[in-house]
C-alpha cells in the first residue's frame, strides 16, 4: 500500500476530465485534488487505486472521468461491479450526463440481454455495470466475461468494503471479483471505492488488489449532518415517535428499521394515524424490483414523505436534497449506520440523522455478529450432501435442502462461502464439489467476530453520548481527520428544536391499537425436510395445514409487555390477548374453507396452561368441541436442530389423543410459539391423518 503522490493529468487529458465533471455539476465544477490523483493514477497501465471517502465526496465521478480518457485512447469497455440495482440505474443515468454509454445486465431486464451483449461486442458499450451475483452466474461468465477477455479498459469495484470478511457487509460473491483480476490483462487498471472502511477493511481490500495499491482517503465528517441520539423509548415508543415527528422534519427522507417486520408494521402505523396527509411505504428487499425501482422515483420525487426501510435502501441510492435519515433500532455496526446517515445532507445545509436505540438491539447485533460465520459441521454434511450428485445431474438448492436437513437461506451462504475457496462450482444447473478439501480457520472467524462485538461496543457508546457523535463515528472509520463537529445532541447539550424526547401518549395509545388490529398470515409449509426425517419432496394437500393466523410476530412492540408476562413462566394468558385472539378469528371467517368444528391445543414451546386457556376461551366463545393432542417432552433446544431433526422429534412426540373427536371435522389448532413452524406442520400432518378434513393453526407468538 502506498501513500498518495502528485500526478497531474496532462492537458488533453484534463480536458476530457473537466467535460466530464461540468456535465455532472455544473459550469464551473472541477475535480477536487484527490479525485485528480485518482483518475491520474488510472489512466496509467496496471494502476491499482483505493478511494476511501465521505458518502456524496463524488467517487463516481472518478470512474467516469478516467473511463471518458480511457475510451478516447482507445481502450476497451469499463466493467463496473456494483452491489444494488438502485446504485445501477443512478449510475447509467449519470454516466448519460457525463457523455458515456452505459449498460446493465441485472435480473430486471433480462429482455434487453441480448441486444446489450450484441453491443458489447461490438465495442459500441462505454460502461457495463453488474453486480457481483452476476459475476458468479456460470452463464454470464460463459456468454460475457469470455467474450470481453483481455478488452477490458478499467475494473471498477464500488462498495468494495464489501470484498472484505472484516467488512459489516462481507458477500462471498464479491470475492468473485478476483476471479476477473486474474483474467485482466496485466496492464488494465482497477479502482475500488468506499466510504465505509476502517484501517483493518482498507488494508485488507488494498493487500486484494494488489501492494503498489494507490490508497486515497480523506476526511469522513459531514458538515450538513445534525446526529441526535433520542433514548430510553420502548418499542412502541419508538414507533409513535416516529409517526409524531415525520410531519414535522423538513423535505423527504428515510426510516431505517433492523427488520422487514418492523419497515411494515411502522408503515401502518402512520397510515392509520395520519392517512394520505404524510405519503409513506415499506421498502425492503422482499419487494420485485420493479417496484423498488418505483418507491426509489417516489422517493426522489418528493411523492413520499419517506420510505420506512431495511438496509436494502442504502448503498447506491441518492437524493441529494434528502432532509432526514431516522433510525428505529440502532445497526450492529458504525459502519453500515455512517452510510446509512450519509444518504442524507449531500446537496443542503442542514439535515437531522435521528437514532432511536432500544435494550432490544442487542439481540439483533448478537445475531448479525455470527450469521455469516460456517458451522462446521453443517459444512460437513452439506459436503456429504453434495456427495450423491455429479456433473450429469448437479445439485439445486432445494434438492440440497431435502438431502441435509439444513435450511434453504444457510445452504445458499455456505455455498457461496465454500466457492469462495474454491470448494464447491457453481455450474450452469446447479452445484458440485471440486473435491479440495475444506478446513474450518477458527482463529480468523474468531477474530472476525470480536471485531463485530467490538463494533457493537461503539454503537452502545453512541447510543449512550459519551462524547461528540460525529467523532465517534469518524473514529471508529480510523479517520485521522476526527474531532467534535459542534453539530450533534452531545455537543449541544440537547435535541435540535423541533425534535422532542417522547411521543405523546395519546399517539402511543393510537399505534397500540392499529397494530393489534392487524392480521399475520401464517403460510405453510410446502415440503417435508428428508434427511433424519425420512419423507422429503412435497407436503400432499391431504396432509398439509391451511393458510393460517399469527397473533405476534417476532418482537412485535405492541405486544412487548404481555409476551414477557405470557412466557415468563406458564400461566393463563391474559384478557387482552383472549380478546385478541378472537378478534383474530372474527377477521379470518370469511377465508375459512369451513367453519371450525373443534379446538386443539399444542404447546409447541412447552406452556400447556397458556394454549390450554386460549383453546378453552376460543371454545366457549365459538361454541366449539375442544379436544388435545398428546404431546411428549419437546425436542430440547430446536435452534440447534437442523429441519430434518426437529421434525423427525415433534414426529416422534406429538399423537393425536382422541381421533374420533377429529374425523371428518375442520380443526382449529392453537400453538403457543415456535420460530419453525415444524411442531405445526407435523401436527396439521398427524391430524389430517387422524380425518381431519382442514387444520387451521392459530400461533400465539411467531419467534424468529
Amino acid at each position: 500500500m502506498t501513500t498518495s503522490t502528485e500526478s497531474p493529468l496532462s492537458a488533453a487529458r484534463a480536458d476530457v476530465a473537466g467535460g466530464v465533471v461540468r456535465a455532472l455539476a455544473g459550469d464551473g465544477a472541477r475535480l477536487r485534488p484527490d479525485q485528480e490523483r485518482a483518475v491520474a493514477g488510472l489512466v496509467e497501465p496496471g494502476a491499482r487505486v483505493l478511494v476511501v471517502q465521505a458518502t456524496g465526496w463524488g467517487k463516481s465521478a472518478v470512474y467516469w472521468a478516467a473511463t471518458a480518457i480511457r475510451r478516447a485512447e482507445g481502450a476497451g469497455v469499463t466493467l463496473v461491479v456494483s452491489p444494488l440495482l438502485s446504485l445501477m440505474r443512478d449510475q447509467v443515468a449519470a454516466a448519460g450526463r457525463a457523455g458515456l454509454r452505459a449498460a446493465t445486465l441485472n435480473s430486471s431486464n433480462i429482455e434487453e440481454w441480448g441486444s446489450i451483449e450484441d453491443s458489447l461486442r461490438a465495442g459500441s458499450v462505454d460502461v457495463l455495470l453488474v453486480s457481483p451475483e452476476r459475476l458468479a452466474n456460470p452463464g454470464f461468465g460463459r456468454r460475457v466475461l469470455d467474450a470481453l477477455a483481455g478488452r477490458i479498459g478499467l475494473l471498477v469495484i464500488d462498495e468494495a468494503h464489501a470484498v472484505s470478511d472484516w467488512g459489516h457487509d462481507f458477500r462471498p460473491d464479491y470475492r468473485r471479483v478476483s476471479d476477473v483480476l486474474t483474467s485482466l490483462d496485466p496492464d488494465t487498471p482497477v479502482l475500488a471505492t468506499t466510504a465505509t472502511a476502517n484501517e483493518r477493511v482498507t488494508a485488507d481490500v488494498a493487500h486484494q488488489l494488489g501492494e503498489q495499491t494507490l490508497v486515497l482517503r480523506g476526511p469522513l465528517a459531514r458538515s450538513s449532518l445534525a446526529l441526535s441520539v433520542v433514548d430510553k423509548l420502548s418499542p412502541l415508543e419508538r414507533y409513535a415517535w416516529v409517526v409524531d415527528h415525520l410531519p414535522r422534519l423538513d423535505g423527504s427522507g428515510i426510516v431505517y428499521t433492523l427488520t422487514v417486520a418492523d419497515a411494515q408494521r411502522l408503515t401502518s402505523a402512520i397510515r392509520a394515524v395520519h392517512g394520505d396527509a404524510v405519503p409513506v411505504a415499506a421498502y425492503t428487499g422482499a419487494l420485485a424490483a420493479d417496484e423498488r425501482h418505483r418507491l426509489e422515483d417516489a422517493l426522489r420525487d418528493n411523492e413520499v414523505k419517506a420510505l420506512v426501510a431495511t438496509s436494502a435502501l442504502g448503498m447506491g441510492y441518492d437524493k441529494p436534497d434528502l432532509g432526514f435519515v431516522v433510525h428505529v433500532g440502532a445497526p450492529p455496526s458504525p459502519v453500515p449506520y455512517y452510510q446509512q446517515v450519509g444518504r442524507a445532507g449531500r446537496a443542503i445545509d442542514h439535515a437531522h440523522a435521528v437514532l432511536l436505540p432500544s435494550g432490544a438491539d442487542a439481540g439483533v447485533w448478537d445475531y448479525f455478529a455470527t450469521a455469516t460465520i460456517p458451522v462446521p459441521e453443517q459444512v460437513h454434511r452439506l459436503l456429504a450432501g453434495l456427495g450423491s450428485f455429479d456433473a450429469d445431474a448437479p445439485a439445486s438448492v432445494p434438492a440440497l435442502e431435502a438431502e441435509t436437513g439444513l435450511r434453504r437461506g444457510r445452504v445458499e451462504l455456505m455455498l457461496k462461502q465454500l466457492a469462495v475457496d474454491g470448494v464447491v462450482e457453481r455450474v450452469e444447473r446447479g452445484w458440485l464439489a471440486t473435491g479440495r478439501e475444506w478446513t474450518y480457520d477458527a482463529e480468523h472467524y474468531d477474530g472476525v467476530v470480536a471485531q463485530r462485538r467490538r463494533e457493537a461496543d461503539i454503537m452502545r457508546a453512541y447510543t449512550d453520548g459519551a462524547r461528540c457523535l460525529m467523532q465517534l463515528l469518524g473514529e471508529s472509520l480510523d479517520d485521522p481527520h476526527a474531532t467534535e463537529c459542534g453539530r450533534c445532541s452531545v455537543c449541544v447539550g440537547r435535541l435540535p428544536e423541533g425534535l422532542e424526547a417522547a411521543p405523546a401518549p395519546e399517539t402511543v395509545a393510537a399505534v397500540a391499537r392499529c397494530l393489534r388490529g392487524e392480521d399475520h398470515v401464517l403460510e405453510p409449509r410446502k415440503m417435508w425436510p428428508g434427511g433424519a426425517f425420512g419423507t422429503r419432496g412435497r407436503i400432499g394437500p391431504d396432509r398439509s395445514a391451511e393458510p393460517g393466523r399469527v397473533l405476534v410476530h417476532a418482537d412485535a412492540p405492541e405486544w412487548r409487555e404481555a409476551v414477557s408476562t405470557m412466557f415468563e413462566r406458564d400461566a393463563p394468558a391474559p384478557q387482552e390477548v383472549l380478546d385478541a385472539c378472537v378478534g383474530v378469528l372474527a377477521r379470518w371467517r370469511s377465508s375459512w374453507p369451513a367453519r371450525p368444528d373443534v379446538v386443539v391445543g399444542l404447546p409447541a414451546a412447552g406452556n400447556p396452561v397458556l394454549v390450554g386457556s386460549v383453546a378453552d376461551h376460543l371454545a366457549e366463545v365459538g361454541r366449539l368441541d375442544r379436544s388435545a393432542l398428546e404431546v411428549g417432552a419437546p425436542p430440547a433446544d430446536v435452534r440447534e436442530m437442523s429441519s430434518a431433526d426437529e421434525a423427525a422429534a415433534w414426529r416422534d412426540s406429538i399423537t393425536v389423543q382422541d381421533t374420533q373427536r377429529v374425523s371428518g371435522r375442520c380443526v382449529l389448532l392453537v400453538v403457543d410459539a415456535t420460530a419453525s413452524q415444524w411442531p405445526i406442520t407435523v401436527a396439521a400432518a398427524a391430524l389430517r391423518d387422524a380425518g381431519a378434513s382442514h387444520v387451521l393453526p392459530l400461533l400465539v407468538h411467531r419467534r424468529v
